[in-house]
Formats: structure tokens, C-alpha cells, sequence
């Protein structure tokens, strides 16, 4: 199984490019924001790969980012969403974020005005991925990208760290700061909460 695929960028077609790895050429579909960030041809390329095996053929996806890798596993997990789709979702115009986010927000709306993403499917995203998105979410924020700091998000130095967290997080997903610092006042820190359960009472208040 191919994970990954480092080599040189030789040919492109529409979503598919071929990559050289030591005289083979792998052809591999791409995401339109995968396909946005790549370099000139002729220039070495890496690319995380999810190998779909079928029974004529073995097919290869490539990404740019984990996150975008990360947010395709968990839509092919989601039924009648296969690679091709969950693909075509990433290239609907969002980043990988900002689909997470639509999930989350239960924005079914705004699913469906990605192209290839009917009522029915929009809603078996939310029902299906909700939960896996928050935890995304707060993952990628904790790696310091886009995560706003706590004095950013308008929090008060007397607010304990575990709630600042959340509000930064909800900044992180679109909120306003005076909205994420209302919702987290209203939480109660019990013993042992984590601050995935926080989130969750937090996204309960927010505004849709």
C-alpha cells in the first residue's frame, strides 16, 4: 500500500499528475487545492497518498496537507461517499478547515452548495462526522495554526486555562469573540472534564 510519494511533478491532466519516484510514473488525483498548491513542472513533489484498491484497478488520491488528507479518510467513512466524492468535496472551494467547520455549525446549507453534495448527503455528514470534525478541529488549532491566543479572543486573565481554550477554539471555527466569550461563561468545570466535552456544551449555545 502507497502512503506517500515523493518525486518529480512530469505531466498534468485536469485532476490527475503523474510523479516520477526513480523511473516509474504514479498517476495520482488530486483535490483542486491540492492541485493549486503544486509546483512548476519538472520540480520535486510530495504527496500523502490514500491507495483505493477495486477490482479493475488500483487507484491513488494525493494531498497536500495532512489535514486534507485527514478530513478525506473521514469522509470516505461516510455512506456513499466514496474517494471520487470525497475528492470533489475538497474541491468545492472550502479548505479542509473550512469544511470541518460547515459540518460542525450544522450547515447543511452550506454543504449543499458544494458541488456534488445533495440535501441527503449533507445531512449524513453532519449526523456521521460532527463529533470527528470538533475533535479535528481542536487537534489542529493545538498545533498553533490559526488558533488565536487567549488574549486575542477577548478572554479575561482570571478565567481559567481549560475555558480559555474553548474560546479560542470557538474564535478558531468563525465565531466573534464576545460570542465565544459568552458561551464560556455559561460552562461549569467539573472534575476531570476534558476539553472536548467543554466544546461540545459550548457549540450547543452558539449562534447558527
Amino acid at each position: 500500500m502507497i502512503g506517500r510519494l515523493h518525486g518529480t511533478l512530469v505531466d498534468r491532466n485536469g485532476v490527475d499528475v503523474i510523479v516520477d519516484c526513480g523511473g516509474v510514473g504514479y498517476v495520482v488525483t488530486c483535490s483542486g487545492q491540492t492541485l493549486a498548491g503544486l509546483p512548476a513542472l519538472g520540480e520535486t513533489v510530495t504527496l500523502l497518498i490514500h491507495t483505493a484498491v477495486r477490482e479493475t484497478e488500483i487507484a491513488l488520491y494525493g494531498f497536500g496537507t495532512p489535514e486534507e488528507r485527514t478530513l478525506f479518510d473521514l469522509l470516505i467513512t461516510v455512506k456513499n461517499v466514496g474517494p471520487s466524492s470525497a475528492v470533489q468535496i475538497l474541491s468545492g472551494g472550502h479548505t479542509p478547515r473550512g469544511v470541518a467547520e460547515l459540518i460542525v455549525r450544522d450547515d447543511t446549507a452550506g454543504l449543499t452548495r458544494i458541488k456534488g453534495v445533495g440535501k441527503k448527503t449533507a445531512e449524513m455528514l453532519v449526523v456521521e462526522l460532527r463529533d470527528k470534525c470538533e475533535m479535528l478541529l481542536v487537534s489542529w488549532t493545538a498545533d498553533g495554526e490559526l488558533r488565536p491566543t487567549a488574549a486575542s479572543a477577548g478572554s479575561s486573565r482570571r478565567r481559567a486555562p481549560l475555558l480559555d481554550d474553548v474560546a479560542a477554539a470557538l474564535v478558531s471555527m468563525g465565531w466573534r469573540p464576545a460570542e465565544a466569550d459568552k458561551a464560556v461563561t455559561e460552562l461549569v468545570i467539573a472534575e476531570g472534564v476534558t476539553l472536548e466535552a467543554l466544546l461540545r456544551q459550548a457549540l450547543r449555545s452558539m449562534p447558527r
